[in-house]
This record gives C-alpha cells, structure tokens and sequence, in this order.
C-alpha cells in the first residue's frame, strides 16, 4: 500500500519548488500548504482585471488600470520620509508613480526616463492629478504577455507574498499529472465537467472573476473529487463494519405490544418507520450502524426504547448511554415508567455507584439478570461485562467521530449500534458526519405537543418580564431562565448566572433555583430535583440544561441576551418547554441595538419550529465549521467544496461512493485504481488501509 509513483512530484518537499526556501516553506504551513500539491487546492478567492487601456483617462479612479507608458523625469524626495515620484505618460495623459522607501538607484534601473514600461497598479486622484502608489508591476514591453488578463488573488499568510505565492502554484501546476477518471462517466458527461487536469489548470488561470464562482464547472469538479474521497472513506469504513458478522436479532413484539398498548397516544407514522428501518437492521447477518435523528421533542427516546426492547425480546441485553450524569438520570427517570409497563428490568449505572451496591449490579448484569442498562460513559469500563449485549444506543452523538463509533461496537460479541441526536443537521452535513452511517429520521411531532409562542423583547423591558413571571408563578407555573454565555467561560457564565438569581430571588421569593456548570454533580442534581418536583418554580440556568431535560410543567422560557446563541442552541433551549398541557411561552430577550445576523437569527427562531428549517438557515448564516463545532464533530475540513453552496453534490458522492465499492469492493478496477488515486491526492490514507480489511 504505497504511493503511487506519479503522484511523488507533488508530495515533495515545497523548497523543490523554484522560489521556495525554507523560510518562505515553514510560512505557507500557515496556509495549510506543507507540499506541492496542496498548493493546487489552494484557491484563488478573487482576481484583479489586468486588461491592457490605452490611457487611464478612460476609466473612473479609484480602480486597477494596466496601461503603456513613456517614462519622465524622477523626483527624489527632498526631506526623509517624503515620497519618490516618477512623471509617466500614456497615450493621452500624463500621471505620477509614487513609492515610498524606495532606493534611487534600484527605480533609476526600474524605470529609466525615455523608455517604454506597462505599469499596473490602482489608480487615484490625488489634488485633481491621478496617481499610482507603487504599482504591483512594472515590466518591459516585451515581457508584458506574462502578465495574466486576469489575475487571481490567493489567501496570504505572514511572510507569503501574491508573487511568492502565484510563482509557486506556477511549479505544482507543472507537476500536475495527467491522471486516470476517478468519476462516473454518465455524470461527469452530464454536468459537463473538465477532467482532473485541466480542472486544475482551470481554477488557477481564471480568465473572468464568474470563474471564481462555486458554481463553475472546474470549481465543482474539484469540490466533487473531495466530496467523493470523504464519501469513499466513510463507505470503506461502513462496508469494514458490515463485513463484521452480527448476530440476527429478531424479537416477537411481546414487550413492545405491552409498551405502545401502554401509552396515552399512538406512535407517530415517523416514529413506527423508525422503529421498523431499526428492527430489519437488526434482523440481518450485519452489524447495525444506523442514526436516529430528530427535531426536539419528536419522540426519539421512546423509539431508541422501543429498540432496547427488541433486544429483549431475542433473550439479549440493551445499554443506553448518555454524555452527561444529569442526561443519564432523565433517560432512566423517564424509561422506567415503559420498562415497568413491558415488565424488564431496567438499572443506572454512573460514576457515582460505588462499593457493594455496584458490584451488586455489574454481578446482575454479567449473569443476563438486567435487561436494559442507562449510564454515562462509565459503562465502557473494563469490569462492566454483559452477559449477551446486542444493542448500544448513544445519545447526543456529535461528541463521538467515526473513530470512536467503531471502538464503541467492540463491547458486545456482535453488537448493533443505534446513534441518537437531537440536533436537526442539514442533510449536505449530515452526510459528511454520518456517511457511513443509515439514518433514521423523525420529521412529526407526536399528537398533543402544543406549539411555542415565541416573542422577541428587548432587555429594557427586563422589570415588565419578572412582573409577568411573577404573576404565572403565582398561577402555578413553572419557568426556566437562560443567562447569557459570556466569552465560553465557565466562571464568568457562573457570575452572571449568579447575579440574575439573586435579582429574581430578591423579586420572587425563594422560589427560585439555580443551576450551572461549576457545581458539584450532587448538587446540580438536587438543585433539578427541586425543579422537577415543582419545589422551585423559578430555574436559573447557563447551558447546563440545552440538552435533554424534561419538566412538563414548565412552560415558560426566557433566554437572557438571545442574540449571543447561536440558532441550533436557541431552538433547543426551547424545546425544554411545551412538553406539558398548557399553553407555553419561550421569550428571546436582546439587547438593542441588534446585528443585522442577530436580527435574522431570532427572527427565523420566531417565525418557525422546524428544526430542520432552522438547522438549513444556520449552516447559510454561520458556515459548516462553526455549526457544529468542527473540533468535537468529525466534520471534515474540505479545502474545495463549499458545504453552503456545493452541498447538494454530498449526496451525489455518497450514492456514487457507494455504487462503487458495491461493484468493485477491492478497487482494483479501470476506475477503481483511478479512485486509489484520487483517495492517495486527498490523503485518505486511513481509507486506502480499509480497502485491505477483513
């Protein structure tokens, strides 16, 4: 499994490349550009109009203007500090170039009086004359075809010039080798785009700044190919996993029957789809890789139970396993009422359990006496052993990579995986997440979940809101108060925390409680316990309570300074209310002035509840990275595609990925060897690895 020999050229060393020494090497890693051929996808983000005019009188300064001209007299400057000028003229006006700490000598040399020069550069009025602040070329006339028509403009970094740089893509280019179709020939004859190469060449010679444009087709080639090496990548990895034998996991439906007939309402038609995709998996000779998304509140815990019981009801065991302590009480708190109904047994295991009492329930759990098991990621420890698991259910998954779903299978003999997430995610990203995963999703809201009003008030109408809340605490309600994040800071998101809880205290009594992040696991769970059993009706909180907690009677959510969340964190801190029969209220409190994006952002969470709606518009406003996190998510960082504009070629990649390894699991086809190829370019090594597994 080494490199391929065509490819050694362009992963060299950058000082191979003219005009590259080591100094100018070690400043492009700032840039993300260790070898020749990063520097291919290193793409101009603008270009400069170098066209030839005649005279600068014809265009309209301040703007870019490459001209022919006669050179004059020079004009050192008389006092340090001063500009040196050079009088030039074109063919119908006569303009000055002015550099400033230039050398006498070396503009003599330049620009000697009496010859011709092209000079470009921007051009402006300065006390009615035009001018020309050292202009960015000044070449013999001869030597003007050199310069491009159109000239791109790449990102810089400290210590890298655009000369440096244009000079050094210059010598990848002349690396670049002509490789073998890597791409489906009906769909690259359908979208009409270049090969590889001259995709390549394409990019960096532009001709017109609509060549810059995402949409062009040497642009969507190019974020096509890193498209379809991640989708290849997370295919191997899937067709590795499905290549482990699993063992058929068929229940009789007994248990689930108890359940469903247990319930005050019927399943939605979402969530029995779900529960059906879940139990044909789990029915079949692979492992199970499957992801169960779904908007706040569509039911996903009672499907993930539903699947628990499947295992059960084949005589195994089931874990369910949550990121947080607090997350992991509520699964069990809110599952014990179902597993009562189907008759399991159903236990918590946290960090928490010490001594006899957990060595009494890792004893049942070794001997097959625990069914269903909830806990953090303490199950995971060596001594917790199951007697036969068959299916792991992860909650909140954008915490785990790839990497970490395939260490996850190893704890069971042959155990399916069943991944929850609560964040609605727009497909382009799902796909480029959970690629190697099948998806599951919830897109209906189970019968009686009224909708939010939500509403946006100003901070300066803060006594009205606590006059307002202290009348529907007095009717019995409950409410959760949100404080601002303040700079991701634990400590300083406490302080403000603190501070709004001794003004409601000192305005409502001590109804009010208070929950954050720097307490001690025991007291935050007290301080909810308060909450959930009504004992306060007042819960201030930061973040802590984003995810998973649920009170029915709360209704009321007030989010202090909304403008400083983002949209996927607000539509789920709304979610916490609206769980019961009354009437709920979510009040997004700004502060004025807003942002042009701060105004959006809320008014997009007030106009709609459609968590998918609102995960689209965020990753439109904020980007793939931020959206969920880059460090924690496993989303890749692509150099070329555009998830924002290019993403509906991710599900293109995916099928085509798929189609692929399908026809031609070892590679070692026509195509096949050209996907090798392009997977060695975009160093999916890993992949390349998988292709020899099992």
């Amino acid at each position: 499994m080494t490199r391929p020999v065509e490819l050694f050229p362009l992963f060299a060393g950058l000082e191979t490349l003219e005009g590259v020494g080591e100094k100018t090497a070690k400043a492009m890693a700032g840039l993300g550009v260790e070898r020749p051929k990063d520097l291919l996808f290193l793409l101009p983000h603008s270009g400069v109009d170098r066209g030839r005019r005649d005279s600068v009188r014809d265009v309209v300064p301040p703007c870019v203007v490459t001209v022919e001209v006669e050179v004059g007299a020079h004009f050192p400057p008389r006092t340090k500090g001063k500009p040196y000028r050079v009088m030039v003229r074109d063919a119908a006006l006569e303009f000055t170039l002015v550099f400033f700490h230039a050398r006498g000598d070396f503009l003599q040399k330049l620009l000697p009086t009496g010859q011709r020069r092209v000079v470009s550069g921007r051009v402006e009025l300065f006390d009615g004359m035009a001018q020309m602040v050292h202009p960015d070329h000044v070449l013999r006339v001869e030597e003007a075809g050199e310069l491009p028509v159109f000239e791109p403009v790449y990102p810089l970094t400290a210590g890298v010039t655009q000369k440096v740089v244009a000079k050094a893509v210059a010598g990848a280019l002349a690396r670049a080798p002509v490789l073998p179709e890597w791409i489906d020939g009906p769909l690259l004859a359908r979208e009409g785009w270049p090969s590889w190469r001259e995709a390549v060449e394409a990019v960096h010679r532009p001709e017109a700044a609509a060549e810059l444009a995402p949409t062009h087709p040497a642009r969507q080639r190019l974020a096509y190919d890193e498209l379809l090496a991640h989708q290849l990548t997370l295919a191997l990895a899937r067709a590795t996993l499905r290549k482990q034998k699993g063992l058929p996991t068929v229940g009789d439906g007994s248990l689930r029957a108890k359940v469903v007939g247990s319930l005050p309402y019927a399943l939605t038609g979402a969530q029995a789809r779900a529960v059906g995709e879940i139990a044909g998996d789990m029915e079949g000779p692979f492992r199970m890789n499957r992801l169960l998304q779904g908007d706040v509140g569509a039911g996903k815990t009672l499907v993930a139970f539903l699947a628990l019981l499947i295992a059960v009801e084949a005589g195994g065991q089931g874990v369910m396993m949550a990121p947080t302590e607090i997350l992991a009480r509520q699964h069990f708190a809110g599952l014990e009422p179902l597993a009562a109904a189907a008759g399991v047994r159903l236990e918590l295991l946290t960090g928490r359990d010490k001594g006899t009492e957990r060595a009494a329930k890792l004893r049942d759990l070794a001997e097959g006496r625990i069914a269903v098991l909830v806990g953090t990621h303490a199950v995971f420890q060596k001594d917790v052993v199951f007697a036969d698991l068959r299916l792991a259910v992860v909650d909140e998954q954008h915490r785990f990579g790839v990497a970490q779903r395939m260490e996850l299978g190893a704890k069971g003999a042959a155990t399916d995986t069943l991944v929850m997430t609560a964040t609605p995610i727009p497909r382009s990203l799902a796909l480029a997440t959970y690629g190697d995963m099948d998806v599951s999703v919830l897109d209906e809201k189970p019968p009686g979940r009224k909708p939010v009003r939500t509403a946006l008030v100003s901070t300066a109408r803060m006594e009205e809101v606590v006059g307002h809340l202290a009348k529907a605490v007095a009717e019995g309600r409950q409410a959760y108060w949100v404080c601002p994040l303040v700079e991701e800071s634990e400590v300083l998101d406490y302080a403000s925390a603190e501070a709004r809880f001794q003004h409601l205290r000192a305005a409502l009594g001590d109804v009010v409680g208070m929950v954050h992040g720097q307490m001690p696991p025991a007291e935050k769970d007290a301080a909810m316990a308060r909450f959930v059993s009504g004992e306060t009706k007042v819960l201030v909180a930061t973040t802590v309570i984003e995810v998973g907690v649920n009170v029915p009677n709360a209704s009321i959510m007030v989010i202090e300074r909304a403008e400083t969340f983002g949209l996927a964190q607000l539509h789920q801190l709304r979610g916490r209310v609206g769980r019961g029969a009354a009437e709920s209220t979510c009040l997004l409190m700004y502060q004025a002035p807003l942002s042009e994006g701060g105004e959006r952002r809320l008014k997009v969470l007030r106009d709609t509840e459609d968590g998918f709606r609102i995960a689209e518009e965020d990753l439109a406003m904020r980007g793939a990275g931020d959206l969920i996190g880059t460090a924690q998510s496993g989303l890749p960082r692509f150099r070329v595609a555009d998830l924002e504009r290019q993403g509906a070629l991710m599900a293109i990649a995916q099928s085509d990925a798929r189609r692929l390894l399908a026809d031609d699991p070892a590679l070692d086809g026509p195509r096949g060897k050209a996907a090798r190829l392009l997977l060695w370019l975009l160093d999916q090594d890993r992949a390349i690895r998988l292709i020899g597994v099992g």
